[in-house]
This record gives structure tokens, sequence and C-alpha cells, in this order.
């Protein structure tokens, strides 16, 4: 079986602490679409290392703080 990374973020809970932002509010702040941030809130798109640093950055955070992986399968 080959090793598979999974990974996780935290930008929902991000938004709520910064006064309940909004996906709109969050994509115009790092350049990108409302649909690109729904689809990386929900694990269903990784983004570019640009765009994790952006968001990153849009919540004054470590790109740590944001994003996790886990390696699955072989180890």
């Amino acid at each position: 079986m080959a090793k598979k990374i999974i990974i996780t973020n935290e930008i929902r809970k991000l938004r709520f602490f910064a006064n309940e932002m909004t996906q709109q509010q969050l994509a115009e702040k790092v350049g990108a679409s409302r649909q690109t941030i729904i689809s990386i809130e929900a694990g269903k798109y990784s983004p570019s290392l640009e765009l994790a640093f952006r968001i990153a950055e849009a919540f004054n955070v470590k790109i740590s703080e944001v994003f996790d992986y886990e390696v699955k399968g072989d180890k």
C-alpha cells in the first residue's frame, strides 16, 4: 500500500476567532475565490504552498497553526 498524506486545517476555527470572518472575506484577503476557500476548508483541495502561507498571514499565525498533515499507509 502506498503512503497517503492527509492534510487537515483549522481555517474554520481561525475564521471564527477572527471576528467570525466569512469565507468571502478570507478569499479577498488572500487573492483566491470563495469556492477555493470552501474546498480547502472542507479538505477537498490542498492549496499551493504560496496560498497556504497567505492564509496563515491573513490570520497572523504560523503555517503550522493552520495546516497539519498525517501520513497513512506503510511506515
